[in-house]
């Protein structure tokens, strides 16, 4: 035994596995991927004792040991030593006390392998707060293991686990000498044949691999003589595996009477079904869950109104006292139009992300999210998804690139890049602030019936046709690509939950750290850059303009102040960024738009909320003497050279159209080719997604102009 000790966690998904990570390696980590599988690989150094140094390995979270999805076959390859690059010495298996019959499942399988297993017991506080008590020493005595109960968000009990762990590395040489069920007896025959082939295993390891030989890296003679035995003795994987299942369960059942104590679960399953009476219902259902979409959109305006008018309106007053206060001069520019303008474009939008966000979370916590699933998993098979789509696609409300990711738990490989594809159409949070500026400068802010909003609809409206875009595209790419796997879509329902509102509070505060951080680091770099563009051009270009309007105001001195606004808007026009924006006008002007959103759709691909932040520029540039005017003020004075207003009813929908559509985001892309290890797909969807932004806002400029 070496003095670095191999350690794997294991558990089912959301069972405290990350915390418990968090908690034994600090900072001593790495994150990568799995050897040959696109599945986050996390390991860390952890101190046991004096003598020992763990490596850990966060395995992913899987439900027990007959794997389905990509991440659930790298967990069960390791415990079943199949994997060349993994090893385990000793397994700590992490297990929810406020859900134990199910994670016993898994428990009962891994203690039957045979391998040295440590159970830590996570959740314990909630599962006194539900009155569930649990008999430790009485459940150690029955799984014949060692039990440690862990609060690794508390860092309690860390170092009592540590010490289980030290004590199993003593004996680690020793095979746990009971069964949890008889597993010999599921196929005597076939598994005393498979001992022959290989001396030493556990029972339950040999009927693992009479199911799933054929993807273990086994020689073709090995391959052959389990096939072999699989013929001769009649072996049926099905019903080994349901017998086995059904055995664990009566047996574990008889467990949870002798260690657990619960509190009678009756009257919350009642409340719940009939909630569900409701909620599920085939009409009322979707209905409610229509109503529920439509308050969520409605609070995003209306609750958000006040505080980002008293955000504008403070950065505007700060912007004309600093215009005032400081001499004039480059760096006094830099400071009112470059940064200040850009934190403004950041800091405005965090209101309605932290109500976005706390209300998704809501769902969450409530248990109704996954109401939601269950409720659309019928439209989503129609377009060629499944219910386990809809996680990923909700996520999407919040960013296309850990929402893609979460679709590695779809089985079927076809559903699976469907969804990937499909995906960033949903309506990301990255888009709200330049739905935000535009439905406020070209919807009235009308209030029907004393609290529903025009503005809110509208909102809405553009959530459900990035909804529905997304459903028609993986509709019509369902007969592009071809698979003939079958899927099916297994959804457990919690129970219905207060909301912890603590949690609520802490995910808004959460997100909007991420939003001002992270997308505001972008934006304030676009931005700078963007004024440094804006207010220098070409020498010749530059002199032209100052030459022209030196000798207008000498001949015109009455009209100094007129000619001054238009030198500056000619000055605009002949820097860098103006001559990008002429460059690309005219494929974008069929839709409406003119050189100045231009340049925003061209920043926008760093970052979709970069257009607020480069007109927020660009229009600070152009106006050195209104600091005191919003940024939805200056865009509404925006004016053609013809005198027609910039952003009418036509070009603002059409622009709102086209963010809804387009593929205006690089990270997105790079997590695409990371997924589907492949560079077809993320062109493809840059290709699609930008046609189709082009074609339907070109069709809505021109049906409302």
């Amino acid at each position: 035994m070496s003095d670095q000790l191999h350690i794997a966690l294991v558990g089912n998904p959301n069972s405290g596995k990350s915390s418990l990570f968090n908690s034994l390696t600090g900072l001593n980590q790495k994150v990568g991927n799995f050897p040959g599988v696109t599945v986050d690989k996390k390991t860390g150094i952890s101190k046991i004792s004096e003598k020992i140094v763990a490596k850990i390995i966060d395995l992913p979270g899987t439900y027990s040991l007959y794997p389905k999805r990509n991440d659930e076959w790298v967990s069960y390859k390791v415990l079943l030593d199949e994997d060349k690059d993994i090893k385990a010495d000793i397994i700590v298996l992490i297990a929810d006390a406020s859900n134990l019959k199910r994670n016993l499942l898994f428990c009962s399988q891994i203690i039957d392998l045979k391998r040295p297993v440590v159970v830590a017991l996570t959740m314990m506080d909630i599962a006194k707060k539900n009155n569930i008590q649990i008999d430790i020493a009485g459940l150690e005595r029955e799984l014949g293991v060692l039990v440690v109960p862990v609060n690794p968000r508390k860092n309690k009990g860390i170092t009592q686990l540590k010490k289980a762990i030290e004590k199993t590395v003593e004996n680690i040489a020793k095979t746990p000498e009971r069964d949890f069920i008889k597993t010999k007896a599921l196929a005597p025959d076939a598994i005393e044949k498979v001992l022959k082939l290989f001396p030493g295993i556990s029972n339950y390891r040999a009927i693992h691999y009479l199911i799933n030989h054929e993807n273990f890296l086994l020689d073709e003679p090995v391959q052959e003589a389990i096939e072999n035995i699989e013929r001769s003795t009649n072996f049926n994987p099905s019903k080994t595996q349901a017998e086995e299942i059904l055995q664990r369960y009566s047996k574990i059942k008889n467990i949870m009477q002798q260690t657990v104590v619960e509190a009678d679960p009756l009257q919350k399953t009642l409340f719940t079904q009939k909630l569900d009476d409701i909620l599920l219902h085939r009409t009322w259902g979707y209905l409610i869950l229509f109503g529920v979409l439509f308050l969520l959109f409605q609070c995003i305006f209306l609750l958000a109104q006040f505080p980002m008018d008293g955000i504008e309106w403070t950065f505007a007053k700060a912007g004309s006292w600093l215009a005032g206060v400081l001499p004039h001069s480059w760096f006094s520019d830099l400071i009112v139009n470059g940064i200040l303008a850009g934190l403004s474009g950041i800091l405005v939008f965090v209101p309605q992300i932290m109500i976005l966000f706390g209300l998704i979370t809501l769902l969450e916590d409530t248990g109704y999210m996954a109401r939601i699933s269950f409720l659309t998993d019928r439209v989503m098979r129609k377009a060629g998804l499944n219910g386990k789509s809809v996680m990923p696609m909700i996520s999407g409300l919040a960013c296309a690139v850990p929402a893609i990711m979460s679709a590695r738990n779809i089985e079927n490989k076809k559903e699976r890049l469907l969804t990937i594809m499909c995906t960033p159409l949903m309506s990301c949070s990255a888009r709200l602030p330049v739905f935000t500026v535009l439905i406020a400068l070209i919807i009235p802010n009308k209030i029907f019936f004393g609290f529903i909003s025009l503005q809110g609809i509208v909102m809405m409206l553009m959530y459900f046709i990035g909804t529905i875009m997304a459903l028609l595209s993986a509709y019509v790419m369902k007969f592009f690509i071809k698979s003939k796997e079958r899927s099916f879509f297994i959804l457990e329902l919690p129970i219905y939950r207060e909301p912890r509102w603590k949690n609520v509070l802490s995910t808004m505060v959460e997100k909007a750290k991420v939003f001002v951080f992270q997308a505001g680091k972008v934006i304030m770099v676009i931005s700078l850059l963007l004024w440094i563009l804006s207010s220098y051009g070409p020498a010749n270009k530059m002199r032209s303009v100052t030459q022209k309007y030196n000798a207008l105001e000498a001949q015109q001195p009455a009209q100094t102040l007129g000619l001054e606004r238009i030198k500056r808007t000619e000055y605009l026009q002949n820097s860098y960024a103006g001559i990008l924006g002429k460059t690309i006008e005219p494929v974008i002007r069929p839709l409406g738009y003119d050189w100045k959103i231009g340049i925003a759709l061209i920043t926008s691909f760093a970052a979709r909320e970069v257009f607020v932040g480069t007109m927020a520029t660009l229009y600070s540039v152009g106006d050195k003497d209104e600091n005191n005017e919003t940024l939805r003020q200056k865009m509404n004075a925006a004016r053609w050279p013809d005198g027609r207003k910039v952003y009418t009813l036509a070009a603002g929908l059409s622009l709102l159209i086209f963010y809804v559509l387009a593929m205006q985001c690089m990270s997105t892309l790079a997590i695409v080719k990371r997924e589907t290890k492949s560079w077809k797909w993320p062109l493809i969807m840059l290709t699609y997604m930008t046609g189709l932004a082009y074609i339907m806002s070109f069709i809505t400029y021109n049906l409302f102009k």
